[in-house]
């Protein structure tokens, strides 16, 4: 089951300094915090020398164990700011079980005036931080954090990701030794990249042995301030006698690294192509969005008002965390955009209509933070929605609708993204190493990567046609707002949806069909677009009802989502998948085989697809999972989930069921 983990309990001394009352211990030493930082983690990994040494277009992997108030990461980032060549970049990812709230991380912050530049700018984005992975993209783009929030050793074994520092700032090895471990220890060698460094406040002896036995050799160092002593060290490889880590599967491993110039094709201009082409452009690829209507958005991510609909599990489900994980980062994008035309954090409302679904809620409440979710009666639902309720519900606070094409319009924005419309790619070819996107006998444009994100569509070429994508038809209404029906507060969720205004019209829907090829919107659909509107809520009906409802003259808009049939997206390299059945063949007679052969990988081509009626949370973080593959960067989703998103588990399934 997912446990949320609580917020940080903290007291504050009279000089306002944070405590926290659960490990009875301070975040930060009470004499030099700022000096002690320096010298401890960034003096003693020689980050000045590693950041200066970096190349245009390098990066450096940081890792934390305990992010407690943001000073180590700030500390990081205000040097290599300052000296590391202005296109490389830096990851730092920091494991945090009791993350503060974003009032008291502004109020820690408060006490180091010099990091200001910093502070604001991570503040800005640190809100919608819930369990698993959250990925905050700072300095536009430069900087990227990864906290992941939970107990150390149940994140970091999900961690696929080369470090190449460690900062151990767990509180002190006797407060909290859950986070000074031979385990713990264990992972921090097996993602430690070749000399990898590593450094901790602690001098303590059984420490020190056990780090030496992990792979590290550590030494002593003299201390700052009231500490005499510290320990540094520098990786050394995973000792033969260690336990040695699970070996990532071939088929799910790291395709060979791109050589040579940072260019990029993507076939498609909604939600997933636009996503994928900004997380590359931001790394500093060059990237050509191919889009073969006369706009962006034109199809699936043409939606008027899309929703911020969280399907979780109180399970723990692969798709219920990338949910989770993809929700703040969507989140914390949507705060670029304007408010109210572009989206609104207006909140979701989503009704326990029935008996069975008043108890899926009822665990999900159980499950999940009150901050992400929590359950409302039926006078508090109705109180806050504005209309008149039949049904209380589940409510996240954070959720709202968004206006989907101007999301993909932003992203398309960034100088490195080329948007080339009217472009119709019907093959793809790959020659003297360029992948090719034709037309006929015309090549309309060429790149050393191609990321295949036209929803459907990519099953048209032959590298990708065998990917079980399926298209479920979708039709919307629009509505014009009317005084009384102004008072819709938020989203409101049943069988269908309705939002808020939007310039003037809600929208609400949306059908389901999975038999009908013909995007004509038609009268039916609209009529069962109002029967669901009169489910949820028969007075928000009568407030719309002084215009004209006729199902034959109502105005809408249709188009296919396209669904895996695990309801995972598609996001990966792909595969040679002829070559691949044969690599892995005996997979057919024994599953429990893992050979060591080399995955078949059709060499730079990506595919980002199959996102459902949850684009608007999947989309954007698929584009950044895509990147992390492609730049070798720590993955953005705990390694199982993007093993079930990756495009091989279909070939693999097909293997295992023969036996």
């Amino acid at each position: 089951m997912t446990i949320e983990m609580p917020n940080a309990q903290l007291d504050w001394d009279d000089q306002g300094r944070p405590h926290s009352r659960l490990f009875d211990d301070v975040y930060f030493s009470d004499k030099c915090g700022l000096e002690e930082t320096r010298y401890v983690f960034i003096e003693q990994n020689a980050l000045r020398e590693r950041f200066a040494a970096l190349p245009a277009h390098g990066h450096f992997v940081i890792a934390e164990t305990g992010f407690g108030t943001g000073l180590n990461f700030l500390c990081a980032w205000q040097l290599f700011d300052e000296i590391a060549d202005p296109q490389a970049r830096l990851h730092f990812v920091s494991v945090e079980r009791y993350p503060l709230t974003g009032d008291d991380l502004q109020r820690a912050l408060a006490l180091w005036p010099e990091l200001k530049h910093y502070s604001e700018q991570l503040l800005a984005r640190y809100f919608a931080i819930h369990s698993g992975f959250q990925t905050l993209t700072l300095a536009n783009g430069r900087v990227t954090l990864t906290l992941l929030i939970g107990d150390a050793l149940e994140q970091l074994p999900q961690l696929d990701a080369q470090v190449d520092a460690w900062f151990l700032d767990g509180f002190a090895p006797a407060k909290n030794p859950d986070m000074w471990t031979p385990e713990l220890f264990a992972q921090l060698a097996r993602l430690a990249a070749p000399d990898s460094t590593l450094s901790t406040f602690t001098s303590t002896g059984w420490v020190r042995r056990a780090l030496n036995e992990a792979g590290f050799k550590m030494r002593r160092t003299p201390g700052i301030g009231h500490k005499w002593e510290i320990l540094r060290g520098v990786f050394l490889g995973v000792p033969d006698t260690a336990r040695r880590a699970a070996t990532v599967k071939p088929w799910f491993a790291r395709p060979p690294q791109i050589t040579g110039p940072r260019t990029a094709l993507v076939v498609g201009g909604g939600l997933s192509g636009c996503a994928s082409a900004n997380s590359l452009a931001r790394r500093g690829w060059k990237v050509v969005l191919l889009e073969r209507h006369d706009r962006l958005a034109k199809e699936a991510s043409g939606n008027p008002q899309g929703v911020l609909y969280l399907k979780l599990s109180a399970h723990g489900t692969a798709l219920s965390q990338m949910i989770v994980c993809g929700f703040g980062y969507t989140r914390r994008v949507l705060e670029q955009l304007q408010r109210g035309r572009d989206w609104d954090d207006c909140g979701v409302l989503q009704l326990g209509f029935n008996a069975k679904e008043a108890e899926r809620q009822a665990q999900l409440a159980a499950a999940f933070a009150p901050a992400l979710v929590h359950l409302l009666d039926q006078p508090q639902a109705q109180a806050l929605a504005g209309v008149e309720l039949a049904h209380g519900g589940l409510f996240y606070p954070e959720g709202g609708w968004v206006h989907p094409p101007a999301l993909c319009q932003f992203q398309a924005l960034h100088p490195n993204v080329q948007v080339l419309t009217h472009h119709d790619v019907l093959h793809i070819d790959k020659v003297n190493g360029q992948w090719q996107a034709g037309q006929g006998d015309h090549v309309l444009a060429s790149a050393q990567v191609m990321i295949l994100a036209g929803a459907a569509e990519v099953k048209r070429f032959a590298a990708s046609s065998g990917l079980p994508l399926k298209r479920i038809r979708g039709q919307i209404t629009q509505l014009a707002e009317t005084p009384q029906s102004s008072a819709l507060k938020t989203v409101v969720c049943a069988e269908g949806y309705v939002a808020p205004g939007r310039l003037g019209e809600h929208t609400l829907g949306a059908s389901f069909d999975f038999n009908n090829e013909d995007l004509t919107t038609t009268p039916e659909g609209h009529q069962g677009n109002l029967d669901l509107l009169e489910e949820i809520s028969p007075d928000l009906m009568q407030r719309l009802a002084e215009q004209n409802l006729d199902p034959e003259t109502l105005q809408g808009w249709a188009a296919f989502r396209c669904t895996s049939p695990d309801y995972l997206p598609i996001v990966g390299p792909l595969a040679d998948t002829q070559a691949f059945h044969h690599a892995y063949a005996v997979l057919s007679k024994d599953a429990r085989q893992v050979p060591d052969v080399e995955c078949p990988w059709l060499q730079g081509l990506y595919v980002n697809s199959g996102h459902g009626s949850r684009g608007l949370i999947t989309a954007p973080l698929s584009g950044e999972l895509l990147a992390a593959w492609l730049n070798n960067e720590p993955l953005p989703l705990p390694r199982s989930v993007a093993e079930a998103c990756h495009p091989n588990r279909f070939a693999l399934r097909a293997l295992v069921r023969r036996l």
